[in-house]
């Protein structure tokens, strides 16, 4: 899917026939209300796969974010029997 392109909520509400079809082609937006982010018109099925990317990207995050406060060696532990 390409880049989410912003549009306002009275311009979505004037041209959703058209905005429907750009999405039933693959684009996305995000709505907007006087210049805040509150929804996301999305092709059906997209949300649960963008859901999963955001997840993982925020589990990265934290992993960068907040490194183990001990040191921490994987291989051992599983060859110890934990997992």
């Amino acid at each position: 899917m390409s880049q989410l392109l912003t549009i306002g909520a009275y311009e979505t509400k004037t041209h959703l026939a058209d905005l429907l079809r750009q999405v039933r082609g693959g684009q996305g937006f995000t709505i907007t209300q006087r210049g805040e982010p509150v929804a996301e018109l999305l092709p059906a099925g997209t949300g649960e796969r963008r859901a999963g990317v955001n997840a993982a990207l925020q589990m990265q995050r934290f992993m960068v974010e907040a490194p183990p406060s001990f040191p921490c060696d994987i291989k051992a532990m599983i060859d110890e029997g934990r997992d």
